[in-house]
């Protein structure tokens, strides 16, 4: 055993590393997600059809060229685990291991070419002090990873601290972020195709809200990417 080898037995004693998705200890060339939960994890597949559930959301409330979600959420499922591992446990790699999935999954799609800026859904400053980073920014690093796409996190601000959206319905959850966001630069987008990045797809408020901010800019195409979206 090497010195590096025995030093990394040592870490394992005592931080060891294990799955985001099921928590069950990582074989040696694993990472973050073990290859049996990596084949497990529910593909949407929704990227190849702009006809989607995810798609369907906006209908009549905002202008989307292309909108997908990777995986389907389900309560206490994998893809559950690995979102809170992201927002609640400080686990970054778990954001860009979802965002990489992401990027693999619409680098070739016809729907998701050319797109100019990925544009992670901003945190409030104090809500990113806290937990540390912004999980859409996590996802957006590994989307980036997978396609070379440039992140734009200089266009869109987050100028209110919000309560949180759980238990609210539909049109609390927009009421709720309605006018939270503020447009910086927006010139620099004319004629460009963006994707608004967030973790999970649930009524749609907050794309929503963030796509509001863009839809004035000449020439430019929106789309969006969530790393899920609830039930299939």
């Amino acid at each position: 055993m090497t010195f590096r080898e025995w030093i990394e037995c040592i870490v394992n004693l005592f931080y060891p590393r294990v799955c985001a998705a099921c928590g069950e200890p990582l074989l040696k060339d694993e990472e973050t997600v073990c290859l049996k939960c990596r084949y497990l994890l529910p593909k949407t597949g929704y990227e190849l059809n702009a006809d989607n559930p995810s798609a369907q959301n906006f209908y009549g409330r905002v202008q989307f060229h292309a909108v997908t979600s990777c995986f389907f959420f389900s309560k206490q499922g994998k893809v559950q685990h690995l979102i809170h591992q992201l927002k609640y446990k400080g686990n970054k790699e778990a954001g860009i291991f979802l965002g990489q999935q992401i990027g693999e999954s619409i680098k070739d799609a016809p729907l998701f070419q050319g797109i100019d800026y990925l544009i992670p859904v901003p945190l409030h400053p104090k809500r990113e002090k806290k937990r540390g980073y912004n999980q859409s920014m996590m996802i957006a690093r590994g989307i980036s990873e997978v396609t070379g796409i440039p992140i734009g996190e200089k266009f869109l601000v987050r100028t209110v601290n919000t309560a949180t959206q759980t238990k609210k319905s539909k049109e609390e959850r927009y009421q709720n972020v309605k006018d939270i966001f503020q447009l910086q630069n927006g010139a620099l987008l004319e004629g460009k195709h963006i994707l608004i990045v967030d973790d999970v797809l649930t009524t749609g408020a907050t794309l929503e809200s963030c796509a509001h901010k863009f839809e004035n800019i000449p020439g430019i195409k929106i789309s969006a990417a969530t790393a899920a979206c609830a039930g299939n």
